[in-house]
């Protein structure tokens, strides 16, 4: 049986759906490198909310989808921004997210990390930027899930220059009890976020970040880095403080960076193993046994689907996330919080669907055929 796509030019092109997923099942905690996915969170579809109200979840499937993350080894990096933070997501509802995602973590014994930002706050002074921080830092070690320090767009609009990112993250990080993970998100994912650390030219910008870390390399677990340059990068991890981890959120090159080379390699934290999360998972245990072939053979394939999903307007690729999340079967809708699902054009969700099912990204490829089908269907496209 073949289906019948869309394409960019507008006409309709067979395919002929994979028959038997990728056999892909839990296996041992993974242990040559740290690997956390970004998550995303399941919207509750019988809510009866707006895009612009606050957010909905599902909680009992947000959860489920979590535990499907942990049980094949990898960590969960919650409240981010593939859970839709500040893109539906308020920070009211992410405080709720993590307190909830803590206390499974748990009781699963689940390795998680938590964004802490200032999205309770949409403008404000260096002061209130410093508090909002403060605010969320407190909640994050409380529920005794390990800190990422994100990107603000608060601070990012307060600061006059490189001085004031020096201030802001020395105070939080003295007074941060456990080490933390600094994320520097790039514009292209938040065009917010332009001019981060004091600076539109990223040499700059990436001084200013790295005397932040050699101010405080205790304080420091590691960087998480979505610039989606590798070979920036690459020249970041090489430049850490001895002990300051590197976590790639380069969801273009992620497989040459966690590979590594002589000089070193990096770690991850990325969205794009919300979807991959089991194939991910077993590529890193091959790596674990030092089989660099091996990894890349399983990995460098996922690529193209990562490159579509995360292509501009970068921001959108939670749309495509959830959308893969539906066809596989972790929900039993295609809804989220913010009305976001509209944000991808019905091409680029059936080349999402084709790319995925050649992978075997699906456990029950019937039923992704399925629902690809009631889409097109909605859709007006004829089988």
């Amino acid at each position: 049986m073949t289906i019948r796509l869309p394409d960019l030019r507008g006409g309709l092109r067979a395919y002929e759906p994979r028959a038997e997923p990728l056999a892909l099942t839990p296996g041992a905690p993974l242990t040559s490198r740290t690997v956390f996915s970004a998550a995303h969170v399941v919207a509750d579809p019988y809510a009866d909310t707006s895009p612009d109200a606050p957010a909905a979840v599902d909680w009992d499937a947000t959860l489920a989808f979590r535990r499907h993350l942990w049980s094949h080894g990898l960590g969960v990096a919650e409240a981010m921004d593939t859970a839709q933070r500040g893109m539906g997501l308020d920070w009211a509802g992410a405080a709720e997210l993590i307190r909830r995602s803590a206390a499974e973590a748990k009781s699963v014994g689940g390795r998680i990390a938590c964004g802490v930002g200032t999205d309770q706050i949409a403008a404000g002074s260096l002061g209130e930027v410093r508090a909002a921080y403060e605010e969320q830092l407190a909640l994050v070690e409380e529920s005794g899930a390990q800190a990422i320090l994100m990107a603000s767009r608060a601070l990012c609009a307060a600061a006059s220059g490189p001085e004031d990112y020096l201030e802001v993250y020395g105070h939080l990080l003295r007074q941060a009890r456990e080490p933390v993970i600094l994320h520097w998100l790039g514009p292209m994912f938040d065009p917010a976020l332009e001019g981060y650390w004091g600076s539109s030219d990223l040499d700059t910008a990436t001084d200013t970040f790295l005397e932040v870390i050699a101010a405080h390399p205790d304080k420091v677990d590691g960087i998480k880095v979505s610039l989606l340059d590798a070979a920036r990068e690459i020249d970041i991890r090489r430049r850490l403080p001895q002990g300051v981890r590197c976590y790639t959120g380069d969801d273009f090159n992620y497989p040459e960076l966690i590979a590594g080379d002589e000089k070193g390699f990096s770690h991850a934290l990325l969205g794009i193993f919300d979807p991959l999360g089991p194939l991910a998972a077993e590529a890193v245990r091959v790596l674990d046994t030092g089989d660099v072939a091996g990894f890349r053979e399983l990995l460098d394939p996922t690529v193209e689907l990562s490159r579509h999903l995360f292509q501009a307007p970068t921001r959108f690729y939670k749309t495509g996330v959830v959308f893969l999340a539906w066809l596989a079967g972790h929900q039993s809708h295609f809804t989220m919080v913010g009305g976001l699902q509209s944000a991808r054009s019905l091409p680029h969700f059936a080349r999402a669907y084709e790319l995925a099912d050649r992978l075997g990204l699906f456990p029950d490829p019937k039923q992704a055929e399925e629902r690809m089908r009631n889409l097109l269907a909605l859709y007006g496209v004829a089988q």
